[in-house]
Order: structure tokens, then sequence, then C-alpha cells
């Protein structure tokens, strides 16, 4: 295994928040806004776009759930909203501006997909543990 830099955390997160930013953003421009658009002429462009999405989430949500666990994965989820609690807070961040909170609601979902996509790396950086999934039998 490779070891982890920060230019290949840095793509991981890029490739999470593509696949969030592209499910859905409130701009207007997602496969959201698309699929309720469009939903009364639902046609196979959509129906591969929608597919090729679900197989990016089920890839990252696979690999935070499966290096970070239940409870790691709570854990990320109060620390990022504990950082949204500190934006409020520190008056850099208002609960009335929705599309605000929506923006760095996104953005962080991402980084907890980055970090748990990238946690096996980071355990064997920080403990020297390696993780092993699988294990051929020869």
């Amino acid at each position: 295994m490779k070891p982890l830099t920060i230019e290949g955390f840095l793509i991981r997160f890029l490739f999470a928040l593509l696949l969030v930013l592209l499910t859905y953003n409130p701009s207007g421009y997602s496969y959201a806004h698309w699929f309720e658009k469009s939903f009364s002429n639902f046609g196979p462009l959509l129906a591969i776009s929608g597919i090729s999405l679900i197989i990016g989430w089920v890839i990252y949500i696979r690999a935070t759930l499966r290096s970070l666990g239940l409870v790691g994965l709570i854990l990320a989820g109060l620390f990022f909203a504990t950082i949204i609690w500190l934006f409020i807070d520190w008056g850099w961040l208002s609960l009335s501006n929705v599309n605000a909170v929506s923006w760095v609601i996104l953005i962080l979902l991402s980084a907890v997909l980055a970090v748990g996509i990238s946690w096996s790396h980071i355990r064997r950086k920080i403990s020297g543990q390696v993780d092993a999934d699988d294990v051929d039998e020869e």
C-alpha cells in the first residue's frame, strides 16, 4: 500500500465533492434537479447518470463504513456538525442563510467521505496498524 500524501487525500476529497455536488447542490444544477425536471421524460441518459452516481455513493459509503465503522462515522459527523456550530457561534455562518448552510454541509459531507475512504492510510501512518479485508489463500 502506497503512503497517503496530501495530494492523494485532496484527490479523494475532490472526487467526493464532485460526487456530492453532482448528486445535489443548491445552485439548481444537479442530478436531483435534472431528475425532478425530467421525470416525466425519463430516458436512458438520466438512468445511466443515476446508476453512475449510485455506484460512486456505494463505493464511498462502503469504504467509509468499513474503515471508520458506525461509531467512527457518528464521531466524524458530530465533529463536522460541531464545526458548523462553531461557524455559527463566531458569526461566520447564519442559519437564516439556508443556501450557505447547505453548501457548508455538502462540503463537510464530502470531507467525511474523503476521510472515510482515506482512513486506512491515515491509521497506518499514525499507529502502524494495517487493515486487511481480503486475504489470498494459496
